[in-house]
């Protein structure tokens, strides 16, 4: 084999390795980012299973929609703390979703209605909690995750009747392949 030959076939070789390179490089964000989605998923579950917000939650659902700042304070303290342990896990949660740090769809599948019906229960609190502190910032991720997952909540019907006719079992590897793009199997 001549010099230019070989010279040519490790031109070939190194465009190859370059090429080869890169997508091994993308295949490899691409699964750090899964990974990454999935520790984000796994924390948002753990969110929502706190006894703490669980029981906020079951004192603030007794409420009737839109309670006024001094009739909550009037049922006492630990309905204000409830609603306090509330707005702080929903303001949290409002502004991972904002910063796409936790994935919307996780959320709204997960806590949409309890994140509807909580903010339902305490906007007026907090509209007074606002004026009160001179503080018009005050739960404003809560308030926008509320309204950002009551909107895509309405465009869909709830998992139980979307979902009636769908199986764990599946197709296969095209149901894997949808749910990993974003897609829900059972949409």
């Amino acid at each position: 084999m001549s010099l230019e030959a070989l010279s040519n076939l490790a031109q070939v070789i190194g465009a190859v390795a370059v090429v080869a390179g890169i997508a091994f490089g993308w295949y490899q964000v691409r699964q750090f980012q899964a990974q990454q989605r999935n520790a984000i998923t796994a924390e948002v579950c753990r969110a929502f299973y706190s006894p703490d917000l669980a029981s906020a939650v079951r004192l603030l659902y007794s409420l009737p929609d839109g309670i006024s700042a001094a009739e909550l304070r009037a049922r006492g303290s630990e309905y204000e703390q409830a609603a306090i342990i509330s707005n702080t896990a929903f303001e949290t949660m409002g502004l991972l979703v904002y910063r796409r740090i936790a994935p919307f769809d996780i959320v709204v599948e997960l806590a949409g209605g309890m994140i509807t019906v909580t903010w339902r229960k305490v906007a007026s609190w907090i509209a007074t909690i606002r004026i009160e502190q001179s503080q018009p910032s005050w739960a404003e991720w809560f308030e926008w995750l509320a309204h950002q997952v009551e909107t895509e909540k309405s465009k869909s019907e709830p998992a139980y009747i979307r979902c009636r006719d769908w199986s764990p079992h599946g197709h296969g590897w095209v149901d894997r392949r949808r749910h990993r793009r974003g897609g829900h199997p059972c949409d």
